[in-house]
């Protein structure tokens, strides 16, 4: 056909190079695409008429895995080699590659990868109009994109073409000022050259932007390297007043030490403490000051800027600082100068924590123990002063457990460290007045302040305070205190009150009842103790088996052997709990050497037992009883009572929810056979005879 041979006389075509045969192509081309567009024949046979299915079907995996096969095979090939041997063939494949490279651009536009190896290929090709003009048209469509310019940049240089390469630096950093790189590359481009001033007028455009302080440094380094000094301290200067930093200026006191200007670096560490503020200041830039002044011998300015560093930092940011001064003391100073600084330095980092709470108390007492350490009296009873007057916003007990002992600490201070008495009456006086005794009160407080009295030799004002103590808030432990000294002083009649109030004060209480009953019973007044735990079983408590245990431990301890087992019997008359039957049968065998005696306690408490249908407590009676039996009774008793063991049985019942649950039941053999138990019976027997029979 027409359109055929069109084609065909497109192909075959002879190419010739230059900007005209390349504009015939693309014409050429163009018509042929618009003939095969006109063509009525085309148009009809792609429509598909005959939908019959094909004899031979391919899949779409066939497909994907010839496409993988081939792929791979073009792979190990690697990529095929035209040997070109004549102008005319070079043409011919500059044309084929541009209208390769055009098509692909046309359908990948934004790919700047593309554009990028289009214009490469043409600067291979020697053809660098061509280049620029692609690399023009890739930064229409992007022209933010850092990887192009520095394409087109690297070709404009790599042959030579230094004002082209000017201009598109002078481009780009008009367009792109932050990116740091074109400068970079524009700086050392004019630095090759050898034109010092271009370079010099492209870094102070550069410093305009104020960029990062290594841009500023590279600057430095180029004044450095074409022996400006001047020049460079210039540049210095403009950089701590743009950037100022802690690493900025000691940038700057390092040249200046480098030039050999001492007084220029000094101001510079000067002029960095009063423009910058605490926070920006580190650590090493003091100690890198201290030092400086150190190797200057300068040992006064030295020891100053450590002081001032100590106090301004925290104590958290300062290890190494304080870790190098203390250093610097033991070569040039004195010992009392290290503890001065370190104290003061403590004092200031208490200070600030007293000033986010004034309350923290665990604060006050490191704040006191420092003062007391230092030995100044003064100054520790001002802390002391300070720290009594946070008192607890809310009067409740767990806020004032830490504050009461700074009252108690100080009294010892006036006394112990300061001996100053009336200092420390006075301090225990306005301690018990302070705390709100009738909501809740600490009698190590009143304990504190009576002993207090007794090393003074002042008894009667120790009686007084303790009586007042008894009175405000009639704390056991006050009781037991007051008594213990009394008894400590020879006092027994003293002690007889005292523990009288306390029974009379906490009469449900059995450990008042038991303190004054060993009272009387370590003096001797046996009497006075049964009196005594008369009295205590008559009262209404908590734990009385304690005081009745007491009782029967006191008439054992005296023999009377007879009145212990009629205390046994009356305790059984007011309760008749298993434990009760088991202590008692346990004194008849132990203590009374009655087996007898023992035997009918037990047998009286299971029959009890029985009765109230408590089966656990009269199986644990049983059990008892063939333990004590096995100890100190014969082998027929033995036998007997492991016949009358009970047996534990699963049943189940109806909760208050209507719910069946499983207990555990107790089964005796004295009860006779029971339902239950004769089923259960039954099931084992069947179980037995099944299994003989298997």
């Amino acid at each position: 056909s027409s359109e055929a041979r069109a084609v065909g006389g497109m192909s075959t075509r002879p190419q010739g190079g230059g900007k005209g045969n390349v504009q015939a192509d693309l014409e050429a081309s163009l018509n042929v695409g618009k003939a095969l567009r006109g063509n009525p024949l085309v148009s009809k046979a792609a429509r598909v008429k005959n939908r019959t299915p094909n004899p031979q079907q391919i899949t779409a995996e066939q497909i994907l895995r010839e496409a993988q096969e081939r792929q791979s095979d073009d792979l190990v090939r690697g990529p095929s080699r035209q040997r070109i041997v004549d102008e005319e063939e070079l043409q011919e494949y500059r044309v084929r590659k541009r209208k390769e490279y055009e098509d692909t651009i046309r359908r990948q536009r934004q790919n700047i990868g593309v554009w990028i190896k289009y214009a490469i290929w043409e600067a291979t090709q020697q053809e660098f109009r061509r280049a620029r003009s692609v690399f023009e048209r890739a930064l229409q469509i992007e022209y933010r994109n850092v990887s192009l310019w520095l394409k087109y940049l690297e070709v404009e240089m790599k042959n030579k073409f230094i004002n082209h390469a000017r201009n598109l630096f002078d481009r780009v950093v008009l367009l792109l000022p932050r990116v740091d790189q074109f400068w970079y590359k524009y700086a050392y481009m004019e630095e090759l050259l050898g034109n010092f001033a271009g370079a010099r007028t492209v870094y102070d455009r550069w410093m305009e932007w104020e960029p990062e302080d290594q841009a500023w440094l590279q600057y430095i380094k180029f004044e450095e390297r074409c022996g400006e000094v001047d020049r460079a301290r210039a540049v210095f200067h403009k950089y701590v007043e743009c950037r100022p930093s802690s690493a900025s200026f000691w940038r700057l006191c390092k040249f200046e030490q480098r030039q050999g200007r001492v007084d220029s670096a000094r101001a510079s560490f000067e002029k960095a403490i009063e423009v910058l503020d605490d926070e920006e200041i580190d650590e090493k830039f003091y100690v890198r000051f201290a030092q400086f002044e150190e190797k200057q011998r300068e040992i006064d300015r030295a020891r100053a800027i450590y002081k001032a560093a100590l106090d301004k930092l925290p104590k958290g940011q300062a290890e190494e600082l304080y870790r190098l001064y203390v250093a610097f003391e033991k070569q040039r100073g004195e010992r009392d100068m290290i503890e001065d600084v370190v104290m003061n330095k403590r004092r200031f980092q208490y200070e600030e924590a007293l000033k986010e709470n004034v309350r923290s108390y665990d604060v006050w007492f490191d704040y006191i123990r420092l003062e007391e350490a230092c030995g100044n009296v003064e100054r520790t009873r001002e802390v002391y002063e300070r720290a009594v007057a946070a008192t607890p916003p809310v009067a409740e007990k767990r806020y004032w457990r830490r504050y009461i002992y700074l009252w108690i600490n100080y009294g010892f201070f006036e006394e112990l460290t300061v001996g100053d008495v009336d200092r420390a009456r006075a301090v225990y006086e306005a301690a018990t007045k302070l705390v709100p005794n009738k909501k809740f009160s600490f009698g190590k407080l009143w304990q504190m302040y009576a002993e207090f009295e007794v090393r003074q030799m002042r008894l009667d004002t120790a009686r007084r305070i303790m009586g007042k103590a008894i009175a405000l808030c009639g704390k056991e432990k006050i009781f037991s205190f007051y008594a213990d000294l009394e008894m400590r002083l020879g006092n027994v009649d003293r002690c007889r009150k005292i523990y009288a109030k306390h029974v009379e004060v906490h009469p449900g209480n059995p450990k008042s009842w038991l303190a004054f009953i060993e009272l009387e019973e370590s003096l001797g007044e046996i009497e006075r103790a049964r009196r005594l735990c008369e009295l205590a079983i008559e009262e209404e408590m908590e734990t009385p088996e304690l005081i009745w245990k007491r009782y029967i431990d006191l008439e054992i301890a005296n023999d009377e052997v007879d009145r212990a087992r009629a205390l046994w019997e009356r305790l059984l008359e007011r309760t008749q709990h298993v434990r009760v039957f088991s202590a008692f049968a346990d004194f008849e065998a132990k203590d009374a050497k009655n087996i007898e005696n023992a035997r009918a306690v037990l047998r009286k408490g299971v029959a009890v037992m029985k009765q109230e249908q408590k089966n656990e407590e009269r199986s644990m009676l049983l059990e008892h009883w063939l333990t004590l039996e096995r100890e100190v009774g014969n082998n027929e008793h033995v036998a007997e009572l492991e016949s009358k063991q009970a047996k534990k049985v699963k049943k189940r019942r109806k909760d208050e929810d209507g719910i069946w649950e499983e207990y555990v039941d107790f089964v005796f053999p004295d009860d006779g056979p029971q339902k239950n138990l004769k089923i259960l019976e039954m099931a084992q027997a069947w179980k037995r005879r099944k299994l003989a029979q298997t």
